[in-house]
């Protein structure tokens, strides 16, 4: 499955990203299909070459494979088999990749929570997926301690840690039996009594926000996992063995997990893995590994840019950055700085089936429009889509805004989510054509000359911060339980220099209602990415003819105190501060960022 240079053009590009799909699918069965046959293979042909390193420990492939082995035996000591789930809620380490490829090997399910929701978020991702068993690392024991109660009788909780974390653990951990003891004295050979593994079968689950509402679990299938590997370790890297992809992105997504975990499982490139993203470290440890291959998100770009310049930014070995979100402001800035050969930026959701990738490099712009994939004319607020007087939808013009919508095939699937009713809300029939069905992306594209495509924005009640989307009515809800808060309007707002939208709460507010205890609130209970740095406090709502909150009106508004009369705030750290003119003036400036 090679690819030739990349001068082609980028419709042969795409069009090889698509042979990739049929040819993956005419190989099997013969071809290896799950990530925990495509590791036996890498252990049976280069088992002394290192496939992995995570703080200061090499694993060669045979030793991965190996630890993989005792975890899938500890797992079936535990009563864990084919289509039963275990939840994940640790940070990046070694062990996370051996627990889901043991899953794996054992035709399990991981469930791989975000390790930043806590609450009342934290209960319903758990309870969702109906685990056998929670694998808490020893870092998040108080998340769990915390919603104790709303969990008994749902599943059996055990601790996992490693070396690195025993001044980090939480304070209850030892409230849960450790595992660790127990899987180093598993035999090391692959478990008996298992059965081959199925193409459709779902191997994990992964987190979104999805439009609305609570984290929703999204199915990614073993054809959709090892196929990543394939797609973006083939078509868009080509990486070999001789490659060194560094990792800092969260192994509970996709671009973790599958993206670059599938990637070196297919090219048998050699992964390091960082347990979080550090800006300070992060040239230092490109330079000390050789690393050829850096996945991103935007956000990441722009950090790496505001620092300060030092030495190992210099003569690395980087060939390809690759990832989604990079604004066409920061792209210049970052690959001119760093000198990086090549960037690809990507498009494509976690539970969707739209891929588009952007081959030639081309800054801001997401790839060329592929087959299947049609922008449709919509309400940009709404996202509702506009319909002809024959109840068919129309496509837009160069130079327009469409809501993005895949085509659904036997070829190109559409798995979505464990909650049905939440998957069937994201597929649209009769569209263009009778019968027809299509997979609603939830996002508004700009389409250029040459079908290039470039993002414009989330459509309903959803926007974009620090790389994940985030839900207007979940962060709506928690802001409602606090005392004092009689009703709330969540929305995105821009901010100078960032990439997506950072959130803005308009509270009317009520007696008992203290700004300083509802800040606290907020850092406990909310996610990074989703809390409000910005609040407006307020007596009356403003809100349309059919009572719904006017967010484009807010939006607009923004946090500007010349525009807005009502007291405005800004999270800074974890204490809201009031906007008067010279911290505006900051904000506006860059000078402060949420």
């Amino acid at each position: 499955m090679g690819f030739r240079s990349s001068a082609k053009s980028s419709w042969i590009q795409t069009s090889a990203m698509w042979q990739v799909y049929k040819n993956f699918r005419r190989l099997m069965p013969t071809a290896p299909w799950n990530a925990a046959k495509l590791l036996e293979e890498r252990a049976s042909t280069a088992p002394n070459s290192v496939g992995l390193h995570f703080e200061g420990t090499d694993f060669t492939w045979a030793e991965i494979n190996a630890k993989v082995n005792q975890y899938a035996r500890w797992f079936q000591s535990e009563g864990i088999g084919k289509g039963d789930v275990v939840t994940l809620l640790m940070d990046n380490r070694a062990d996370y990749l051996f627990i889901v490829t043991a899953l794996n090997r054992l035709r399990a399910i991981a469930a791989a929570i975000n390790s930043s929701i806590s609450g009342a978020g934290l209960t319903h991702a758990i309870t969702l997926a109906k685990p056998k068993l929670i694998i808490v690392g020893s870092e998040h024991s108080d998340s769990i301690a915390d919603i104790e109660e709303s969990l008994k009788g749902v599943a059996k909780v055990v601790s996992q840690t490693d070396q690195a974390q025993t001044d980090q653990a939480g304070e209850n951990t030892e409230k849960y039996p450790a595992m660790d003891d127990a899987v180093n004295e598993q035999a090391t050979a692959l478990p008996e009594g298992m059965t081959d593994p199925v193409i459709k079968e779902a191997a994990v689950y992964i987190y979104t926000s999805g439009t609305t509402g609570l984290p929703k679990a999204a199915i990614v299938t073993n054809m959709r996992w090892v196929a990543a590997g394939y797609l973006i370790g083939g078509a868009v890297t080509r990486a070999t063995s001789d490659d060194v992809l560094y990792l800092t992105l969260p192994l509970y997504h996709v671009s973790g997990l599958t993206g670059s975990w599938g990637n070196v499982l297919v090219t048998g490139a050699k992964l390091i893995l960082r347990r979080k993203f550090s800006a300070s470290k992060f040239w230092p440890d490109v330079q000390e590994h050789g690393v050829t291959l850096v996945p991103y998100v935007g956000e990441l770009c722009r950090y790496l840019v505001n620092q300060p310049e030092r030495p190992e930014e210099k003569g690395h070995k980087v060939r390809m950055a690759y990832g989604n979100g990079l604004r066409p402001d920061v792209w210049g800035p970052f690959q001119e700085r760093f000198k990086i050969e090549k960037i690809c930026e990507m498009y494509g959701a976690t539970e969707g089936n739209a891929l588009i990738a952007n081959f030639e490099g081309k800054p801001g712009m997401l790839g060329r429009q592929g087959k299947g994939q049609m922008l449709a004319k919509c309400d940009p607020v709404s996202g509702d889509l506009v319909r002809n007087s024959a109840g068919f939808c129309e496509t837009i013009s160069v130079g327009e805004k469409g809501l993005l919508l895949s085509v659904i095939t036997k070829v190109v699937t559409y798995e979505g989510y464990l909650d049905k009713k939440a998957s069937n809300k994201k597929v649209m029939s009769d569209v263009f054509v009778k019968d027809d069905k299509y997979f609603n992306t939830g996002d508004l594209l700009h389409l250029h000359e040459d079908k290039w495509l470039s993002f414009a924005d989330r459509v309903g009640d959803t926007f974009r911060w620090k790389g994940e989307n985030v839900s207007t009515g979940e962060v709506a809800e928690l802001v409602n339980g606090f005392d004092g808060v009689e009703e709330t309007n969540v929305y995105g707002v821009k901010v100078e220099g960032a990439e997506g939208r950072a959130g803005m709460a308009s509270i009317c507010t009520g007696d008992g209602f203290d700004v300083d205890v509802f800040a606290t609130y907020v850092v406990k209970n909310l996610a990074a990415y989703q809390r409000p740095y910005f609040l407006r406090l307020q007596d009356g709502m403003a809100i349309t003819a059919t009572f719904k909150h006017q967010k484009k009106l807010y939006q607009e508004e923004g946090y500007d105190p010349a525009k807005v009369s009502d007291a405005l705030y800004f999270l800074k750290k974890d204490k809201y501060v009031r906007i008067d003119a010279e911290l505006f003036k900051q904000l506006k400036s860059g000078q402060l960022s949420p």
